[in-house]
């Protein structure tokens, strides 16, 4: 039986993980460990690139603890696992440079996602900082330091992938087979709208519910979720498709027979919001709550968090020199280096015995 194919997906350490993380890549993550060897990044050099302030970086050994929480509580086992911090993996940073001089500022630049979160940090075109722009070359580094065949993201770093799989191709084709192609897995709901129905689940616009709500805040927040906007009464027949409650309710409620039920109800206009919501209150917290309970117990067990970073960190920088040494050897640096070190070493000797033979 051959080794198993490997896994690679990680988040910017911003603080607590909502319910759009789980389904956009967490649930992928937690089904993929028994089958997989799986590594998932706290990203903490991608945080800089649209906060690079030292406010944003002071808050980061609580961002990552809390982040990490959220990781172990909805399923991630370091048993089977592998969660490192981003930063002390050195071997990175020479990645990449050697990958940015495989892939042209002109294909980096029309990434949708990029302007986007160059948008979402208030930053005008002119504003943009080069890490920013080179963000896809810096995730491309993660990914292929671990040599992953699958990445797991969300719909909306999808092409960032596909930048990853030409580098890797052009590498492969200048010096040598060093990588696999990764391929993306996008979840089965690529993205989760917002409470509001505005946009996509996100911190920032504080439409998000979190893996770490209690009860009454989950409650108070699907009371407060948008609908159909025409449906100014129960009794006018209301449109699903699109509707924030009905979208959770597909991602969420379990009971596939109740779901069809609002619907066929709303459509008719039998049923009204308080009851959908209610319903959709009932199925969020009947995920959440095996969520809440493990995340207050790891939370218990001081220092644990810190442990499994740690202990995950070393283990990933003895994989991520062993693929510098493999690209520096297939492009002809090591040669380069070891050639000149032994003269160098070779011309050092003999002064030195000539210098000792005139004594």
């Amino acid at each position: 039986m051959g080794e198993k194919k490997r896994v690679l997906t990680g988040d910017r350490p911003t603080g607590r993980m909502h319910l759009g993380h789980y389904v956009g890549s967490m649930k992928n993550r937690v089904q993929l460990q028994d089958a997989y060897e799986c590594y998932f990044l706290v990203a903490d050099l991608h945080m800089l690139t649209t906060r690079p302030e030292k406010e944003h970086i002071d808050a980061l050994r609580k961002n990552i603890h809390e982040m990490v929480l959220d990781y172990l509580a909805v399923g991630i086992d370091p048993e089977k696992s592998t969660i490192y911090l981003q930063s002390a993996i050195h071997a990175v940073y020479e990645m990449n440079l050697f990958f940015g001089m495989l892939v042209t500022l002109p294909r980096v630049s029309r990434l949708p996602s990029v302007k986007d979160m160059a948008r979402a940090a208030n930053m005008e075109d002119e504003a943009i900082p080069f890490g920013l722009i080179g963000y896809p070359i810096l995730q491309s580094a993660d990914i292929l330091m671990s040599r992953a065949h699958l990445v797991p993201v969300g719909k909306d770093n999808e092409a960032h992938v596909e930048v990853t799989r030409e580098i890797a191709r052009r590498f492969n084709h200048y010096y040598g087979e060093v990588f696999p192609i990764p391929d993306a897995m996008i979840g089965e709901v690529p993205s989760l709208v917002g409470t509001d129905g505005q946009a996509k689940m996100s911190k920032s616009l504080n439409n998000a519910i979190f893996l770490s709500d209690d009860e009454k805040t989950v409650n108070k927040k699907v009371r407060s979720m948008y609908t159909d906007p025409n449906r100014v009464r129960a009794d006018i027949p209301g449109t699903v498709e699109g509707n924030p409650v009905f979208i959770y309710h597909d991602a969420f409620n379990p009971d596939q027979e109740e779901v069809e039920d609002l619907k066929t109800r709303y459509r008719a206009g039998t049923v009204g919001d308080v009851e959908v919501k209610e319903k959709l209150s009932r199925a969020l917290n009947a995920f959440l709550d095996p969520v809440r309970e493990r995340r207050k117990f790891f939370a218990s067990e001081s220092g644990y968090v810190e442990q499994v970073i740690y202990e995950g960190t070393l283990q990933v920088q003895e994989l991520a020199n062993e693929t510098l040494k493999m690209m520096k050897k297939e492009m002809g640096f090591t040669g380069v280096w070891n050639q000149i070190s032994r003269k160098a070493r070779d011309r050092m000797k003999k002064q030195e015995n000539v210098s000792s033979s005139l004594l």
